[in-house]
């Protein structure tokens, strides 16, 4: 049994931000905060959608204060220009901090509670103001998900907010508004879309559903982040990842992401490595601590992704993924959180309490191979590098 969740509408392809305003028009709204960053703001994307809407006759207001990482400060400082307005839906429009920010800020506008109230395992489901979602980078998925995820930077701890509140109404998937991204970013938002497609697979509450946009979503992500990288300008590569990303979303928001996002999520917040980034040191490792559990789907990625044949054993197949998410790390210049500057003494300190959250969040607990916090601090150990 599984029960499925989806946006209401999701309009995909070059070109379709110019349908806002008529996508807009059919769920009656009229009355749109745009929620941003400020590179969004200064990069001409902005201008170009509050320019879609404008020659709509649709006057929108703007918060451009969004943070990496979303912080509760911030958000509570856009739930405040929010309220200062009369606003009938949240656009967040950026990467998946912008997005996740939006996502919030709509729950909290019909809520007054903190966000430490909304943390997983809490569910909240009650309707929050529509939710319009226009990624600019092909990774978080967030478009098509049922979380968010908000930093508390008094405890250091990155908040997993869960519920049908958090799905958009509406996502204007566009791979154009990608074309401008760097490679380094490019790279970092490619392989975490890889793997929300990989764990929503191997997950306990993989489905059918689930397993056929996660099993596409690597065919698609695979071949074509390299390419993207080396080449930000080709549209065939930068489309496939646009839609890679989304199946990847929607995937892993029917059914769970797994140890990979456990660990990753308290690397974010005590050391500001970006998700994606955190996510690309720790999946070989992890992969490979986690397969025997669940050797045959694993493999099957190996060959969805075109590593393996469907001859070769599962275990062949499984080595070859391994070293594959090696050999791209390594292409990609991923950094090992050593490389990457971390202190070692820092790093052990706060290994027990990354453990911790780790297993707090859920994550771990969906992953073929269930681990114990002992298992995780020896995993984050040998991750340093």
């Amino acid at each position: 049994m599984a029960a499925i969740h989806l946006p209401r509408a999701i309009r995909i392809g070059g070109g379709v931000l110019d349908e806002l305003p008529e996508a807009l028009a059919q769920f009656g709204l009229t009355r749109p905060l745009i929620v941003t960053d400020g590179w969004i703001a200064g990069s001409g994307i902005l201008d170009r959608v509050l320019g879609v809407l404008e020659r709509a006759g649709i006057a929108a207001r703007t918060y451009a204060e969004a943070v990496p990482d979303p912080t509760v400060d911030c958000v509570e400082a856009a739930t405040a220009y929010l309220r200062a307005g009369q606003h009938d839906c949240v656009i967040g429009l950026g990467g998946g901090s912008p997005i996740d920010t939006a996502k919030i800020v709509a729950v909290k506008a019909l809520r007054d509670v903190p966000v430490s109230a909304l943390k997983a395992p809490h569910q909240e489901d009650a309707p929050a103001l529509p939710i319009v979602a226009i990624p600019t980078t092909a990774g978080t998925g967030s478009e098509a998900t049922r979380f968010t995820i908000i930093t508390d930077t008094t405890t250091d701890e990155k908040m997993l907010c869960a519920g049908l509140a958090y799905l958009p109404t509406l996502a204007i998937v566009d791979y154009e508004l990608t074309l401008t991204k760097p490679a380094r970013l490019t790279a970092d938002t490619g392989i975490d879309s890889l793997v929300h497609a990989v764990e929503a697979y191997v997950s306990q509450r993989a489905n059918p559903f689930s397993d056929a946009a996660a099993l596409s979503a690597m065919r698609l992500i695979w071949p074509n982040l390299p390419i993207a990288c080396a080449d930000p300008g080709n549209r065939p590569a930068r489309e496939a990842l646009m839609l890679g990303a989304l199946q990847g979303g929607i995937a892993f928001s029917n059914s769970s992401v797994a140890l990979v996002h456990g660990m990753s999520r308290p690397i974010g917040a005590h050391f500001h490595v970006a998700h994606g980034l955190s996510n690309a040191m720790l999946m070989p490792l992890v992969t490979q601590w986690s397969a025997p559990a669940a050797l045959p789907r694993y493999a099957q990625c190996a060959r969805a992704m075109g590593l393996a044949s469907d001859t070769e054993s599962d275990q062949g197949a499984v080595g070859r993924l391994v070293e594959a998410l090696e050999r791209i790390n390594a292409d990609l210049a991923v950094p090992t959180p050593r490389a990457y500057g971390i202190p070692r003494e820092r790093w052990d300190e706060l290994v027990p309490l990354m453990a911790r959250q780790a297993l707090a969040s859920g994550s771990p607990a969906n992953n073929p191979r269930v681990p114990q916090a002992a298992e995780i601090e020896a995993l984050y150990h040998q991750a340093w590098g």
